[in-house]
């Protein structure tokens, strides 16, 4: 998959994360730095200076918190670092914010062996994994955390924990459970249709293997959407809905039922 397709499940992902806070928390995927095309590519979550937040992703954040992501093929590099650190320096200066009201945070799958060993030796900060797969960087008048999404624990971190590319049918089926507590949810949807096109081993070893357990899921995660009244939504909405079901391996039967259109119209889409 391309890095970018990974980034709005990311940005679904962290949202999921942090529900018991998101009515508090402001998201803001991309940010222009001035009125010339230089755009981060970055997530900057804005958080009430009097919010305190236990989640154990979040315990460093502060007012500004800005949040870089990598696919699961991508690693954050030591260029990467600095990139990312002379951002936060420029939003800084030109949305004159204290830099003490400001975090750095960033995400990756893979253990970021390379870059924590700069950060000691070469710039002589303090790393200490404070949590598992939660590395905190002292040091710096910035509070800098690195996370490494796989060593994340499922129970408290399902959704970025397995944004992944090399699930099994035990992992993905955890993830439709949660899913269907859910209801109609943009940002779970997102995130399936992401996870579900980044696996397509495991989701067709499970339907080989079970696939009535998976289509039970599946179309009750149908009855939920249709019951948050999906199937009185715009065409196009349908049709994009119908696309993904049909990426999901879902019979052509169940999706005319979850989304009213036609048999011929589905079998039509590409």
């Amino acid at each position: 998959m391309e890095k970018e397709s990974w980034h709005p499940a990311f940005y679904g992902a962290i949202k999921l994360e942090l529900e018991a806070y998101r009515d508090s928390l402001e998201f803001i995927t991309e940010y222009q730095l001035n009125k010339e095309p230089l755009i981060m590519d970055l997530l900057i979550i804005k958080k009430p200076a009097d919010l305190v937040i236990t989640k154990n992703i979040a315990t460093i954040f502060k007012k500004e918190n800005i949040v870089e992501y990598k696919s699961p093929e991508d690693y954050v590099s030591i260029a990467d670092f600095y990139k990312v650190y002379g951002y936060a320096y420029l939003y800084i200066s030109l949305n004159n914010i204290p830099v003490t009201d400001v975090t750095i945070t960033f995400v990756e799958t893979r253990h970021p062996r390379d870059v924590l060993k700069h950060l000691s030796t070469v710039r002589g900060y303090s790393v200490e994994e404070t949590s598992s797969g939660i590395y905190r960087i002292s040091g710096d008048i910035i509070p800098i955390q690195i996370i490494e999404s796989k060593k994340l624990p499922e129970a408290e971190d399902i959704w970025l924990k397995n944004l992944s590319n090399d699930l099994n049918s035990r992992r993905l089926r955890g993830i439709f459970e949660e899913s269907m507590k859910r209801g109609k949810d943009p940002d779970v949807e997102t995130y399936l249709y992401t996870v579900l096109q980044a696996n397509p081993e495991i989701v067709k070893e499970i339907k080989e293997m079970s696939k009535l357990t998976l289509e039970e899921v599946l179309e009750d995660w149908i009855t939920e959407w249709k019951t948050e009244g999906l199937q009185k939504g715009r065409q196009e909405e349908k049709l994009e809905t119908a696309r993904k079901f049909k990426l999901m391996g879902l019979s052509v039967e169940q999706i005319a039922a979850g989304t009213d259109l036609s048999i011929e119209v589905i079998e039509n889409l590409k």
